[in-house]
């Protein structure tokens, strides 16, 4: 029994019956193993979420490859981990925040880092836009996948809430902004995150552009 051992069985029980399912025994008798023989190889309890927080960047990570630009490359790694996150909801929520401290982190580190470097920002922009990048693509993530996490009559009453009249029905004495824009709104679905025509990302991009701007003048341009 090692650690990687021991996190393949984590994270499969996590992906079988949510965090809640991850106890010393059960851990215990997938790995075919005293559950008392499981601590002896961590430091601490801690370590656990952590190690699975890293086994969710190693996937996105496999294989990765940068892109020709630094743009390109940044906008590669964040479709890879939210497209992880999707994937395996069950462990991606409630690991979302977690510094992992291992070897995936930091091999996605040295890439978001040398992208940002590579755009020609400073080492200490670097490290301040990486601490950005690396918060908000998580928490995208992890926005998507508690949605993967409901089960399917929640998860289509939430769609169908962006077809539905209650829109059209909203008092624009009330809500007069809300209700401008609801006849356009109905009809079209909720906005996916990972879908280029939703603007969504777009926007993101050029606030991120426009907050870069005021604090540090023209600088690097984000393109």
């Amino acid at each position: 029994m090692n650690q990687d051992l021991i996190l393949d069985a984590a994270f499969a029980l996590v992906e079988r019956g949510g965090s809640e399912a991850l106890t010393l025994r059960r851990l215990g008798a997938d790995l075919g193993a005293n559950h008392t023989a499981v601590p002896r190889h961590f430091a601490s309890k801690d370590e656990t979420p952590r190690g699975l927080a890293d086994r969710l960047i190693a996937r996105a990570m496999e294989d990765f490859v940068p892109a020709g630009g630094w743009r390109e490359t940044l906008e590669t790694l964040a479709r890879r981990m939210r497209t992880v996150c999707v994937a395996h909801p069950r462990v991606a929520v409630p690991v979302a925040t977690r510094i992992a401290r291992r070897g995936a982190e930091f091999h996605g580190a040295d890439v978001v880092i040398g992208a940002l470097r590579t755009a020609g920002f400073n080492d200490s922009d670097a490290a301040r836009y990486y601490c950005s990048v690396v918060d908000t693509i998580p928490a995208l993530a992890a926005y998507e996948a508690c949605d993967a996490n409901l089960s399917k009559a929640p998860r289509e009453g939430d769609q169908r809430s962006w077809r539905r009249r209650e829109h059209l029905a909203i008092p624009p004495d009330r809500y007069p902004d809300f209700a401008a824009v609801a006849l356009g709104s109905c009809g079209r679905g909720r906005p996916v995150l990972d879908d280029p025509g939703s603007g969504v990302g777009r926007c993101r991009a050029e606030s991120k552009q426009v907050m870069i701007r005021r604090r540090h003048g023209p600088g690097p341009q984000m393109s």
